[in-house]
């Protein structure tokens, strides 16, 4: 583990592997650098890949209020720690952090972003605009499993089934640690429109992934993302979903970041 300051003081741990041009994987809510671990590995051959615990969450320090120029100072962060311009990779809510990187004029040389879980439609379903208050109460009062499960139900939009069987899941008290970050998670997404304003500013070459067996809401918002980006390009992986396959995707990321294909 390394450790890097953003602006504003706070301490982002880091792992960085393999040697090649900088690459910096941004991770999704539920999150944490141990995660993006599977996919840095399978790129290390081609990349020097950084995997970090976004704020708040791991090894990296909290510092309030929570903001969302701050995430984007941390990526900065990093990247000039990686002795950027980097590529970079984002995840889920990772990659709406990295499109306001780019958009903001980020030391980015290229952008890859993997389901941003916007909502295209003006019919899909939201999470209910009060979440975020409701989940900061939760957290205050000491009840994080209730906030996981909040999360869970009204913005991911599990079936509560689901929910409760993962509650004896061997990951749970994983997710109850970085529970406080849902409330950051919220406030990123605002109320969850693709930003179109904001896609339009970026000016690196972008590839937008989807995965075949995604949500409809999800392969629709990728589209949307994409079709607001002045250099953008969007591809379906038949047969995946949300959840990232290395085997699948590290190839994919070689071809568009380094313009060649893994070795079999």
């Amino acid at each position: 583990m390394e450790v890097t300051r953003s602006k504003d003081g706070t301490a982002i741990a880091f792992d960085r592997r393999g040697e090649g041009p900088p690459l910096i994987l941004v991770v999704g809510a539920f999150n944490d650098r141990r995660t993006g671990a599977p996919l840095a590995e399978a790129l290390e051959d081609g990349f020097t890949v950084v995997t970090y615990d976004r704020r708040g969450r791991g090894d990296s320090e909290d510092t309030l209020p929570y903001t969302v120029e701050r995430e984007v100072e941390d990526l900065d962060a990093l990247i000039a720690e990686a002795g950027g311009p980097a590529f970079v990779f984002g995840y889920s809510s990772g990659a709406a952090i990295a499109l306001r990187s780019a958009a903001g004029g980020s030391a980015i040389s290229k952008l890859a972003l993997y389901e941003p879980p916007y909502v295209a439609h003006a019919s899909g379903r939201r999470p209910p605009a009060d979440v975020g208050t409701r989940l900061a109460d939760l957290i205050a009062a000491g009840r994080r499993g209730d906030a996981v499960e909040l999360f869970q139900t009204d913005v991911i939009g599990m079936p509560d089934e689901v929910v409760a069987q993962m509650r004896a899941a061997p990951f749970r008290p994983g997710l109850e640690a970085m529970a406080h970050t849902l409330v950051y998670e919220v406030a990123l997404m605002g109320d969850y429109s693709p930003p179109t304003e904001l896609a339009a500013a970026v000016g690196v070459s972008t590839l937008v992934i989807a995965g075949g067996e995604s949500p409809t809401a999800l392969q629709d918002a990728a589209r949307a993302v994409a079709d607001s980006i002045p250099n953008a390009t969007t591809t379906t992986l038949d047969g995946h979903g949300h959840d990232i396959d290395p085997t699948v995707v590290a190839p994919l990321l070689v071809d568009f970041f380094a313009g060649q294909t893994l070795p079999s």
